[in-house]
Protein backbone atom coordinates (compact mmCIF):
# COMPACT_ATOMS: atom_id res chain seq x y z
CA UNK A 1 0.00 0.00 0.00
CA UNK A 2 1.00 3.64 -0.30
CA UNK A 3 2.22 5.53 2.73
CA UNK A 4 0.32 8.55 4.03
CA UNK A 5 3.02 10.89 2.68
CA UNK A 6 2.94 9.24 -0.76
CA UNK A 7 -0.86 9.48 -0.88
CA UNK A 8 -0.73 13.21 -0.07
CA UNK A 9 1.99 13.82 -2.66
CA UNK A 10 -0.01 11.89 -5.25
CA UNK A 11 -3.06 14.04 -4.53
CA UNK A 12 -1.08 17.27 -4.96
CA UNK A 13 0.55 16.03 -8.17
CA UNK A 14 -2.83 15.01 -9.59
CA UNK A 15 -4.17 18.51 -8.96
CA UNK A 16 -1.21 20.02 -10.82
CA UNK A 17 -1.76 17.56 -13.70
CA UNK A 18 -5.44 18.51 -13.95
CA UNK A 19 -4.50 22.19 -13.81
CA UNK A 20 -2.19 21.60 -16.78
CA UNK A 21 -4.86 19.70 -18.66
CA UNK A 22 -7.31 22.54 -18.21
CA UNK A 23 -4.68 25.05 -19.33
CA UNK A 24 -4.43 23.23 -22.67
CA UNK A 25 -7.91 24.36 -23.70
CA UNK A 26 -10.20 27.35 -23.91
CA UNK A 27 -13.98 27.46 -23.78
CA UNK A 28 -13.86 28.28 -27.50
CA UNK A 29 -12.29 24.87 -28.18
CA UNK A 30 -15.35 23.18 -26.73
CA UNK A 31 -17.63 25.32 -28.89
CA UNK A 32 -15.66 24.37 -32.01
CA UNK A 33 -15.66 20.69 -31.06
CA UNK A 34 -19.42 20.68 -30.52
CA UNK A 35 -19.98 21.84 -34.09
CA UNK A 36 -18.59 18.49 -35.27
CA UNK A 37 -18.95 16.26 -32.22
CA UNK A 38 -18.58 12.91 -33.97
CA UNK A 39 -15.04 12.33 -32.75
CA UNK A 40 -15.89 13.18 -29.14
CA UNK A 41 -19.00 10.99 -29.21
CA UNK A 42 -17.03 8.04 -30.59
CA UNK A 43 -14.34 8.66 -27.98
CA UNK A 44 -16.81 8.71 -25.08
CA UNK A 45 -18.49 5.57 -26.44
CA UNK A 46 -15.11 3.84 -26.42
CA UNK A 47 -14.22 5.23 -22.98
CA UNK A 48 -17.39 4.35 -21.11
CA UNK A 49 -18.83 1.66 -23.37
CA UNK A 50 -15.86 -0.45 -24.41
CA UNK A 51 -13.37 -0.13 -21.57
CA UNK A 52 -15.57 -1.11 -18.59
CA UNK A 53 -16.89 -4.08 -20.58
CA UNK A 54 -13.36 -5.12 -21.57
CA UNK A 55 -12.24 -4.93 -17.93
CA UNK A 56 -15.17 -7.01 -16.69
CA UNK A 57 -14.97 -9.77 -19.29
CA UNK A 58 -11.16 -9.87 -19.19
CA UNK A 59 -11.28 -10.38 -15.43
CA UNK A 60 -13.81 -13.17 -15.89
CA UNK A 61 -11.78 -14.78 -18.67
CA UNK A 62 -8.56 -15.04 -16.63
CA UNK A 63 -10.36 -15.91 -13.39
CA UNK A 64 -9.26 -13.01 -11.19
CA UNK A 65 -10.05 -13.14 -7.45
CA UNK A 66 -12.58 -10.50 -6.24
CA UNK A 67 -10.01 -7.92 -5.03
CA UNK A 68 -8.08 -7.97 -8.30
CA UNK A 69 -11.29 -8.01 -10.33
CA UNK A 70 -12.47 -4.84 -8.57
CA UNK A 71 -9.13 -3.16 -9.28
CA UNK A 72 -9.37 -4.09 -12.96
CA UNK A 73 -13.00 -2.94 -13.28
CA UNK A 74 -12.13 0.35 -11.56
CA UNK A 75 -9.26 0.81 -14.00
CA UNK A 76 -11.58 0.18 -16.95
CA UNK A 77 -14.09 2.74 -15.69
CA UNK A 78 -11.55 5.55 -15.37
CA UNK A 79 -11.53 8.54 -17.74
CA UNK A 80 -8.61 9.12 -20.06
CA UNK A 81 -5.33 10.34 -18.60
CA UNK A 82 -3.07 13.21 -19.65
CA UNK A 83 -0.42 10.66 -20.61
CA UNK A 84 -2.48 9.91 -23.72
CA UNK A 85 -1.98 13.49 -24.89
CA UNK A 86 1.80 13.07 -24.76
CA UNK A 87 1.74 9.81 -26.72
CA UNK A 88 -0.71 11.30 -29.24
CA UNK A 89 1.70 14.18 -29.84
CA UNK A 90 4.65 11.87 -30.49
CA UNK A 91 2.56 9.54 -32.66
CA UNK A 92 1.56 12.52 -34.86
CA UNK A 93 -2.09 11.99 -34.02
CA UNK A 94 -4.82 14.63 -33.74
CA UNK A 95 -3.67 16.32 -30.54
CA UNK A 96 -6.64 18.68 -30.24
CA UNK A 97 -9.04 15.71 -30.33
CA UNK A 98 -6.98 13.84 -27.72
CA UNK A 99 -6.99 16.77 -25.31
CA UNK A 100 -10.71 17.40 -25.81
CA UNK A 101 -11.43 13.70 -25.25
CA UNK A 102 -9.40 13.71 -22.02
CA UNK A 103 -11.17 16.79 -20.71
CA UNK A 104 -14.62 15.57 -21.79
CA UNK A 105 -14.21 12.08 -20.35
CA UNK A 106 -13.04 13.62 -17.05
CA UNK A 107 -16.04 15.98 -16.90
CA UNK A 108 -18.46 13.16 -17.73
CA UNK A 109 -16.71 10.88 -15.22
CA UNK A 110 -18.63 12.35 -12.26
CA UNK A 111 -21.75 10.65 -13.61
CA UNK A 112 -20.40 7.78 -15.69
CA UNK A 113 -17.71 6.32 -13.40
CA UNK A 114 -20.05 5.63 -10.45
CA UNK A 115 -22.69 4.21 -12.83
CA UNK A 116 -20.36 1.90 -14.78
CA UNK A 117 -18.46 0.87 -11.67
CA UNK A 118 -21.67 -0.03 -9.82
CA UNK A 119 -23.04 -1.94 -12.82
CA UNK A 120 -19.97 -4.09 -13.52
CA UNK A 121 -18.97 -4.71 -9.90
CA UNK A 122 -22.38 -5.83 -8.65
CA UNK A 123 -21.57 -9.51 -9.21
CA UNK A 124 -18.27 -9.45 -7.30
CA UNK A 125 -18.40 -11.44 -4.06
CA UNK A 126 -17.28 -9.96 -0.77
CA UNK A 127 -17.03 -6.49 0.73
CA UNK A 128 -15.19 -4.87 -2.16
CA UNK A 129 -17.68 -2.17 -3.09
CA UNK A 130 -16.36 1.30 -3.87
CA UNK A 131 -18.93 3.87 -2.64
CA UNK A 132 -20.01 6.27 -5.44
CA UNK A 133 -19.46 9.15 -3.00
CA UNK A 134 -15.72 8.40 -2.85
CA UNK A 135 -15.46 8.49 -6.64
CA UNK A 136 -17.47 11.71 -6.93
CA UNK A 137 -15.45 13.34 -4.14
CA UNK A 138 -12.11 12.71 -5.87
CA UNK A 139 -13.42 13.72 -9.30
CA UNK A 140 -15.07 16.89 -8.03
CA UNK A 141 -11.90 18.00 -6.25
CA UNK A 142 -9.89 17.40 -9.44
CA UNK A 143 -12.35 19.28 -11.66
CA UNK A 144 -11.69 22.52 -9.76
CA UNK A 145 -8.04 22.85 -10.95
CA UNK A 146 -9.16 21.76 -14.44
CA UNK A 147 -11.59 24.68 -14.70
CA UNK A 148 -9.00 26.98 -13.13
CA UNK A 149 -6.54 25.92 -15.85
CA UNK A 150 -9.04 26.86 -18.57
CA UNK A 151 -9.53 30.28 -16.93
CA UNK A 152 -5.75 30.83 -16.71
CA UNK A 153 -5.35 29.96 -20.39
CA UNK A 154 -8.03 32.52 -21.27
CA UNK A 155 -6.37 35.12 -19.06
CA UNK A 156 -2.84 34.60 -20.42
CA UNK A 157 -2.01 32.16 -23.21
CA UNK A 158 1.70 32.06 -22.32
CA UNK A 159 1.03 31.19 -18.69
CA UNK A 160 -1.45 28.57 -19.87
CA UNK A 161 1.13 27.02 -22.21
CA UNK A 162 3.73 26.72 -19.42
CA UNK A 163 1.22 25.14 -17.04
CA UNK A 164 0.10 22.77 -19.80
CA UNK A 165 3.68 21.60 -20.36
CA UNK A 166 4.30 21.10 -16.65
CA UNK A 167 1.06 19.17 -16.24
CA UNK A 168 1.80 16.87 -19.17
CA UNK A 169 5.31 16.01 -17.97
CA UNK A 170 4.08 15.49 -14.44
CA UNK A 171 1.63 12.89 -15.75
CA UNK A 172 4.56 10.65 -16.67
CA UNK A 173 6.44 11.49 -13.47
CA UNK A 174 3.46 10.44 -11.34
CA UNK A 175 3.56 6.96 -12.87
CA UNK A 176 7.32 6.75 -12.32
CA UNK A 177 6.80 7.98 -8.76
CA UNK A 178 4.23 5.26 -8.11
CA UNK A 179 6.52 2.57 -9.40
CA UNK A 180 9.65 3.90 -7.71
CA UNK A 181 8.01 4.13 -4.30
CA UNK A 182 5.65 1.16 -4.39
CA UNK A 183 7.61 -1.58 -6.17
CA UNK A 184 10.61 -1.90 -3.78
CA UNK A 185 8.32 -2.34 -0.76
CA UNK A 186 6.15 -4.88 -2.55
CA UNK A 187 8.78 -6.75 -4.54
CA UNK A 188 7.97 -10.11 -2.99
CA UNK A 189 4.29 -9.57 -3.75
CA UNK A 190 5.15 -8.98 -7.40
CA UNK A 191 7.19 -12.19 -7.50
CA UNK A 192 4.29 -14.11 -6.00
CA UNK A 193 1.73 -12.57 -8.34
CA UNK A 194 0.39 -15.03 -10.90
CA UNK A 195 0.29 -14.75 -14.68
CA UNK A 196 -3.48 -13.92 -14.84
CA UNK A 197 -2.92 -10.66 -12.96
CA UNK A 198 -0.16 -9.58 -15.33
CA UNK A 199 -2.22 -10.69 -18.34
CA UNK A 200 -5.16 -8.57 -17.16
CA UNK A 201 -2.99 -5.53 -16.32
CA UNK A 202 -1.32 -5.54 -19.75
CA UNK A 203 -4.29 -6.83 -21.74
CA UNK A 204 -6.65 -4.05 -20.66
CA UNK A 205 -4.61 -1.39 -22.43
CA UNK A 206 -3.81 -3.53 -25.49
CA UNK A 207 -7.45 -4.50 -26.02
CA UNK A 208 -8.40 -0.85 -25.55
CA UNK A 209 -6.05 0.15 -28.37
CA UNK A 210 -7.30 -2.52 -30.76
CA UNK A 211 -11.02 -2.21 -30.10
CA UNK A 212 -10.91 1.59 -29.84
CA UNK A 213 -9.32 1.78 -33.27
CA UNK A 214 -11.70 -0.80 -34.72
CA UNK A 215 -14.84 0.90 -33.43
CA UNK A 216 -13.59 4.30 -34.62
CA UNK A 217 -13.04 2.99 -38.14
CA UNK A 218 -16.41 1.22 -38.05
CA UNK A 219 -18.02 4.58 -37.18
CA UNK A 220 -16.22 6.21 -40.13
CA UNK A 221 -13.49 8.15 -38.39
CA UNK A 222 -10.43 8.73 -40.59
CA UNK A 223 -7.28 6.67 -39.82
CA UNK A 224 -5.43 9.47 -38.02
CA UNK A 225 -8.38 10.29 -35.74
CA UNK A 226 -8.98 6.57 -35.20
CA UNK A 227 -5.39 6.12 -34.01
CA UNK A 228 -5.88 9.09 -31.66
CA UNK A 229 -9.08 7.58 -30.25
CA UNK A 230 -7.30 4.23 -29.88
CA UNK A 231 -4.60 5.80 -27.69
CA UNK A 232 -7.18 7.74 -25.71
CA UNK A 233 -9.21 4.57 -25.17
CA UNK A 234 -6.34 2.34 -24.10
CA UNK A 235 -4.63 4.86 -21.79
CA UNK A 236 -6.70 5.25 -18.63
CA UNK A 237 -6.04 7.57 -15.69
CA UNK A 238 -4.10 5.19 -13.45
CA UNK A 239 -3.14 7.72 -10.74
CA UNK A 240 -6.81 8.66 -10.38
CA UNK A 241 -7.71 5.01 -9.77
CA UNK A 242 -4.93 4.80 -7.16
CA UNK A 243 -6.34 7.82 -5.32
CA UNK A 244 -9.83 6.29 -5.24
CA UNK A 245 -8.46 3.00 -3.90
CA UNK A 246 -6.45 4.69 -1.14
CA UNK A 247 -9.53 6.69 -0.13
CA UNK A 248 -11.74 3.59 0.02
CA UNK A 249 -9.65 0.71 1.38
CA UNK A 250 -7.03 0.19 4.08
CA UNK A 251 -4.52 -2.49 5.05
CA UNK A 252 -4.32 -5.68 3.00
CA UNK A 253 -7.56 -4.84 1.19
CA UNK A 254 -5.97 -1.68 -0.15
CA UNK A 255 -2.83 -3.54 -1.22
CA UNK A 256 -4.82 -6.19 -3.07
CA UNK A 257 -7.13 -3.77 -4.93
CA UNK A 258 -4.22 -1.42 -5.65
CA UNK A 259 -2.14 -4.08 -7.41
CA UNK A 260 -3.73 -3.97 -10.86
CA UNK A 261 -4.02 -0.14 -11.10
CA UNK A 262 -0.32 0.17 -10.24
CA UNK A 263 0.73 -2.60 -12.65
CA UNK A 264 -1.47 -1.16 -15.37
CA UNK A 265 0.06 2.31 -14.89
CA UNK A 266 3.55 0.85 -15.31
CA UNK A 267 2.89 -1.40 -18.30
CA UNK A 268 0.75 1.13 -20.18
CA UNK A 269 3.80 3.38 -20.52
CA UNK A 270 5.73 0.52 -22.15
CA UNK A 271 2.93 -0.66 -24.46
CA UNK A 272 1.95 2.90 -25.38
CA UNK A 273 5.54 3.65 -26.36
CA UNK A 274 5.59 0.71 -28.75
CA UNK A 275 2.17 1.56 -30.20
CA UNK A 276 3.22 5.21 -30.57
CA UNK A 277 6.31 4.25 -32.58
CA UNK A 278 4.14 2.06 -34.82
CA UNK A 279 1.49 4.78 -35.29
CA UNK A 280 4.15 7.41 -36.01
CA UNK A 281 5.57 5.23 -38.78
CA UNK A 282 2.13 4.79 -40.33
CA UNK A 283 1.48 8.55 -40.20
CA UNK A 284 4.85 9.26 -41.86
CA UNK A 285 4.04 6.85 -44.69
CA UNK A 286 0.64 8.49 -45.16
CA UNK A 287 2.22 11.95 -45.27
CA UNK A 288 4.83 10.75 -47.78
CA UNK A 289 2.12 9.22 -49.96
CA UNK A 290 0.14 12.49 -49.92
CA UNK A 291 3.25 14.50 -50.81
CA UNK A 292 4.07 12.19 -53.71
CA UNK A 293 0.48 12.41 -54.90
CA UNK A 294 0.67 16.20 -54.89
CA UNK A 295 3.98 16.15 -56.78
CA UNK A 296 2.47 13.78 -59.34
CA UNK A 297 -0.54 16.03 -59.81
CA UNK A 298 1.67 19.10 -60.29
CA UNK A 299 3.88 17.33 -62.82
CA UNK A 300 0.83 16.48 -64.93
CA UNK A 301 -0.52 20.03 -64.82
Amino acid sequence: MLSELETKLLGVMMMVIMLGMGASLTFKDFAIALRKPQGLIVGLLCQYGLMPAIAYFLGQAVGLPPAYAIGLILMGCMPGGTTSNIFTYFSKGTLSLSILMTISSTLVAIVMVPLTLAFYSQGIEGDWKIPPGNVIQVLFVLLVPTLLGIVLRKWNANVGAVIEMIGGLLGVLVILFLMGSWVPRNFQLLLDTGFPVYAASIGLGLLGFVLGFGLSRLLRQDPQRSRTIALETGIQNGPLAVLIVTLTFTGTQQQDVLLIPVLYSFFIVLTSSMVTIWFRGITRREELARDQSKIGALSKA
